[in-house]
């Protein structure tokens, strides 16, 4: 009821406090007053009259305060028999009683029941068409308080009140002359649009009429006859109005020019009343990329200007004062003077040394309130509670008496009204851009972010001009908190920025305008944060930065925005307030996640410790000795890591070090008192610092390996001291860090790693660590099944051991690994469930395992099970490791011992078989895995077995569930799969490929996609499929073999159509497997296949041979499809092919085998006389 609150001041005072010489019992004045009015009974005499006033008078005086005592049900009782008392022409006691009805449902909070809500609002609507006109304010203030939370239920008498002619359209028009009844007519209307969660919302017509009455008030001026604080409560409830019906009423603004006029308003509205800043809006916005105004003169006050980034309004430097709790309807609007943020801009920095500005990007846009598994935890949502949350509005409602001469008069009053104007357009701005679409939301980028410094005109002033020059603090962190909310999401937007070269154009390209944009947020968002003093919008201000850093290509940009980032964040992790030094960590994490690996972010790390710090002192007065983390004494896997720490530098990375003594040391005296997120007697910092410096490593290990390899040992003593701890969420980090570590040892192992095997970590050492971590905490938390999320991030950790060392580790170790995994594969918890069978799919991989026929058998027969799973999730975790398992079949096929072929259970590959013709027909998710598994099961299937008879059957099946997958309209992974699947079986010569039933169908899909697929990558993959049999009888009959011919001309014929721009990179490739195709099968042909060659190569000879001549020339590049990229295998190709042509013998009277062989003939002459020339 507290949105009620904003026509308080018009009761004349607040409520008068009832005597306290003696205590009572809560409620007993209002259950007194309340018994005698009820014993009222109507009458027309004075004795009468003046009794009601009496009692009236006193119920409004009784002191609510407290609200205990009194029940609701009390209270609708009351104001129903109080209508029925007092009739409609008694003018002076209809005020009075609406009165009475908004002081009472607003103090108590109070929703009327929905029989006597019927009663109450047929009385209010009367009371408007028949008093007069002065009792019209109060009338409107109680039937506020009425509809409030009960829109929903007032179906009956919308119609009167918003219909064309209705009581509040017409009340709340521009012609109405007196403001104060506009103002209560359209503080009805946002009341009535305020939704409920659970009940029906206002339906679509009157929200439409709702919206364009609060927007037709916003747009028109402030009347002669209205003074300044009713016009600011006036926007204030339209601005109410439209952000109720965006967020509760769903409304969906799908009208460029009803979006471009609420934006419009928006913008000028959130410049209300800021001083210095007087701007005049057009009337709608358009989305548009490029300026839209200019010729303007710009304004004499500089946004590049830090001493100008406050207006001189009150020169006397306030003392600090402690926030204190505040009381509904109060509001903690602390105005800073402008000397106060001059001081700490000019004594911060420079206008130089920021005029590029830098950015920095977290994790998650959560920041610090999305812990406890995104670094916020209980103190960041104590602590940081939202300028736009559920209490936003009740403090836009104050009361007139709220305010005294004492407190600063009628100036200061007017300026939190003003500000409070700002936070609702800044809060009805949020609920738009998160109503609207991405990309529509970007085509208005220009107008709330600025790509220039100038100030003067709408386009040039935006979100970051409040977050500079506006005095309240809530109002900064509001514009901070929609310009994060614009930032979030806005990576593939931001991506065509570029200014890596200086561009000496006639006209500015759009991706240097983002790119000016980028520049511009980093330098006014490091301004604000060197200049701001309050903690609270110092974090939002932290997260914004961290929001920009997510979504900036950097690898686009000029250097050094990171690096001023780097450098003016760093001394705010020693910061006072908590919420501050956890989204500091979090923004430094951002700046090792964010496209790494970066050269600049890789200079930044080996910075010595104390570098940057002396920039920005001065703004943090209350940081600790920015070194302090590194007092306590080093232990031995610290010196060993110095010794070896990149670059040669004799210093550690501080970030390492700072984020291990974060986690594992003791919270140190100078910071321990104003920690309120600490649990009383805890000896560590706050759990959210050590979550979010959890996070920070584990982003180190993922994106600069290089530099954390150096503590390897003693991040492993760091993951078992906190999955050793009684925190879950503690535990859950440490489990995560502990796969990251794992992740970035193996990526240094791959085949295609860059680093050279002296850079690599030994394998020594990562038994050595794996034994620790084994010897530790990490069994007890797989076999946690009271955490089983904890009992998947340990599975995980499990699966990202090195092959190699796990090998060397002790039988025991290996033996226990394996155990656990296949006992969880059992889990009754899902999540839990699919970490074991996906980890088991990376352990079938091992070298030391994959001919363990025992280990594989047991795989198989756990993955089997758990694609039976309801589980989307799990059947997709296992479909993947069923498709590892099968692949390490096929590995086994290669050895010189052909016991794994012999002991592996021929009943297991039937089950194998049909579990995945199965899957095959599951979701996308799981089928193209198991169509990967079928392909290497087929391809595995020994001649003993396909000549059982029940295992024919299951070829056929199997056969037919990839033509099946070939052809579906799935995801093009599940196609190319497929293909693939379909190219792995034709390689097992065992196969009655070409005489069995199913020949024809395989062959007809992999054509049919080869011609007619939209994804070139899906038609590279058919076409390799149709070059893999080795024999000519593979290809079926005469006809079967012209079919395929025939196809793959028309294929290559075109390989340049694509309704998709994208697919066009794929078509040299897809030419080059077409043309390897066609010279496979001119190397198999036979006689009868000649006619056909030849008919075909006389209609498109001409296109086929500049195709084939470029394949001889260059081949393609960077194709998937095993077509040969040597050019001596490539002629070596097309002179087999001549020499297979010539051998044929030839139909008596058919001339088919010449003009087969002139055309190949006059290739290689044209080849050869190029390649000479």
């Amino acid at each position: 009821m507290a949105a009620v609150q904003v026509a308080s001041s018009l009761l004349g005072g607040s409520p008068r406090e009832a005597p306290r010489e003696l205590p009572r019992e809560l409620g007993a004045g209002f259950r007194r007053l309340s018994a005698r009015l009820c014993a009222l009974r109507p009458d027309d005499s004075s004795s009468y009259r003046t009794e009601i006033h009496l009692l009236l008078d006193q119920l409004i005086s009784e002191n609510y305060s407290e609200g205990g005592g009194v029940a609701p049900e009390d209270v609708s009782t009351l104001l129903v028999q109080t209508c029925r008392l007092v009739p409609l022409n008694q003018n002076h006691l209809v005020s009075k009683v609406s009165q009475l009805m908004h002081h009472l449902l607003n103090t108590l909070q109070v929703i009327v029941d929905e029989q006597n809500l019927d009663f109450l609002l047929a009385y209010t609507t009367s009371a408007l068409q028949q008093c007069s006109c002065w009792t019209h304010v109060q009338v409107l203030q109680a039937l506020a308080a009425l509809v409030y939370g009960n829109g929903s239920k007032c179906q009956k008498y919308l119609p009167d009140l918003l219909g064309k002619s209705g009581l509040l359209v017409k009340l709340s028009d521009l012609t109405q002359p007196d403001p104060e009844v506009r103002r209560a007519a359209v503080h009805c209307m946002a009341n009535l649009c305020l939704s409920v969660p659970g009940q029906p919302y206002l339906e679509e017509p009157y929200q439409n009429i709702c919206f364009q009455a609060f927007l037709t008030t916003l747009q028109s001026p402030k009347s002669s006859d209205m003074d300044d604080i009713t016009f600011c409560m006036l926007l204030q409830n339209a601005l109410k109005g439209i952000q109720s019906l965006l967020n509760g009423g769903k409304m969906k603004l799908t009208q460029t020019e009803e979006l471009g006029a609420l934006l419009a308003v928006l913008k000028k509205s959130m410049f209300h009343g800021l001083p210095g800043i007087n701007i005049e809006m057009p009337t709608v916005l358009y989305p548009t990329p490029l300026p839209q105004y200019d010729g303007r003169p710009p304004a004499r006050s500089q946004l590049s200007e830090p001493g100008a980034s406050r207006p001189a309004m009150n020169k006397k430097k306030k003392s600090k004062i402690k926030p204190k709790k505040m009381q509904q309807g109060e509001e903690e609007e602390e105005e800073e003077s402008s000397g106060e943020r001059e001081a700490a801009l000019a004594s911060s920095l420079g206008r130089a040394s920021l005029h590029e500005g830098g950015g920095v990007r977290p994790p998650s846009p959560l920041g610090v309130q999305g812990l406890p598994f995104e670094g916020g935890g209980a103190a960041g949502k104590d602590r940081v509670p939202s300028p736009f949350g559920p209490s936003a509005w009740k403090r836009l409602s104050s009361s007139e008496s709220d305010y005294s001469d004492a407190e600063g008069g009628m100036q200061s009053k007017m300026r939190s009204y003003q500000a409070k104007v700002r936070q609702g357009a800044l809060a009805c701005l949020l609920s738009t851009v998160k109503s609207i679409e991405k990309k529509v939301l970007y085509g208005y980028w220009s107008a709330f972010v600025s790509d220039t410094p100038e100030l003067g005109s709408p386009q040039s002033v935006s979100l970051t001009t409040l977050t500079l020059k506006d005095p309240s603090p809530k109002t900064r962190a509001c514009a901070l908190q929609v310009l994060s909310a614009i930032l979030e999401g806005s990576k593939q937007f931001l991506s065509v920025a570029e200014d890596t070269s200086d561009h000496r154009r006639a006209f500015t390209p759009f991706s240097v305008m983002i790119a000016s944009s980028i520049r511009e947020l980093h330098r006014c968002l490091l301004l604000a944060l060197v200049a701001e003093s309050s903690s609270q919008t110092l974090t939002q201000i932290i997260k914004c930065l961290a929001n920009l850093v997510s979504n900036s290509p950097y690898n686009r940009l000029k250097l050094s925005l990171l690096t001023k980032v780097w450098n003016q964040i760093k001394p705010y992790i020693r910061h006072k307030d908590v919420n501050v030094r956890v989204s500091s960590l979090t923004l430094l994490g951002a700046v090792v996640s964010t496209h790494a690996p970066l050269p600049e972010v890789q200079l930044l790390l080996q910075q010595p410790c104390s570098s940057g710090l002396s920039n920005s002192n001065s703004a943090t007065p209350h940081l600790c000795h920015p070194d302090g983390w590194r007092k306590a004494p080093a232990g031995p896997c610290l010196e060993e890591a110095s010794l070896g720490s990149p670059a040669g530098s004799s210093e550690p990375c501080w970030l390492i070090r700072l984020c291990i003594s974060t986690v594992v040391l003791p919270r140190e005296g100078c910071c321990a008192g104003v920690d309120a997120g600490c649990a009383a007697g805890s000896t560590h910092v706050p759990s959210p610092m050590r979550l979010e410096a959890l996070q920070v490593l584990a982003h180190l290990a993922r994106g600069y390996f290089s530099v954390t390899q150096v503590y390897l040992m003693e991040l492993g003593e760091v993951v078992c001291k906190c999955m050793g701890e009684v925190d879950p969420s503690v535990q859950l980090h440490g489990a995560k860090l502990l796969e990251e570590l794992g992740m970035g040892i193996i990526q240094q192992y791959k085949s295609d790693s860059p680093l050279a095997p002296s850079q690599r970590v030994p394998v020594t050492l990562v038994a050595l660590f794996w034994t620790a971590v084994l010897d530790g905490p990490l069994p007890r938390a797989l076999q946690s099944s009271e955490h089983p999320t904890l009992q998947a991030s340990a599975c995980d950790a499990l699966s990202s051991i090195l092959p190699d060392a796990f090998s060397s580790l002790p039988s025991d170790w290996q033996i226990l690994c394996v155990t656990v995994l296949l006992g969880l594969n059992d889990s009754r918890n899902r999540l839990v469930k699919a970490a074991a069978s996906r980890a088991l799919g990376v352990y079938v991989l091992f070298p030391c395992l994959r001919q363990d026929v025992i280990f594989v058998a047991d795989t198989a027969n756990a993955i089997l099970m758990s694609l039976q799973d309801k589980s989307l999730n799990v059947r997709a975790k296992a479909a993947w490791s069923l498709g590892n398992l099968t692949d390490t079949l096929i590995v086994n096929m290669d050895t010189p011992d052909p016991s794994f072929q012999e002991e592996f259970s021929g009943l297991l590959l039937l089950n194998m078989l049909r579990s995945a013709i199965e899957a095959s027909r599951d979701k996308d998710k799981v089928k193209s895995n198991a169509v990967r598994a079928l392909g290497n099961l087929l391809h595995f299937l020994q001649p003993s077995h396909i000549e059982k008879p029940r295992f024919a059957e299951i070829v056929e099946e199997s056969i037919q569930a990839l033509v099946s997958a070939v052809l579906t309209e799935a995801a093009m992974k599940v196609r190319w799969n497929a293909c693939y699947a379909m190219g792995n079986a034709f390689k097992n010569p065992a196969l009655p490929l070409g005489t069995a039933p199913w020949t024809s169908q395989a062959y007809n899909a992999l054509t049919s996609v080869v011609t007619s697929c939209k994804n070139f990558k899906v038609r590279i993959r058919s076409a390799a499929a149709l070059s893999l049999p080795g024999r000519r009888e593979r290809y079926g009959s005469a006809d079967q073999f012209a079919q395929i011919w025939r196809a793959l001309v028309t294929a290559l014929q075109r390989s340049e159509d694509t309704a998709d721009f994208l697919e066009f990179k794929y078509s040299a490739s897809l030419r080059t497997q077409i043309c390897q195709a066609l010279i496979h099968l001119l190397s198999l042909a036979s006689a009868p296949d000649l006619p056909c060659i030849k008919e075909t190569l006389e209609l498109n000879g001409d296109m086929v041979q500049p195709y084939i001549l470029q394949f001889l020339k260059s081949g393609a590049e960077g194709d998937d499809s095993g077509a040969p990229h040597g050019q001596q295998e490539r002629d070596q190709m097309v002179r087999t092919a001549l020499e297979h042509v010539s051998s044929v013998q030839d139909l008596p009277g058919d001339t088919a085998k010449r003009a087969i062989e002139g055309f190949l003939q006059d290739t290689l002459t044209i080849y050869f006389d190029s390649v000479r020339c």
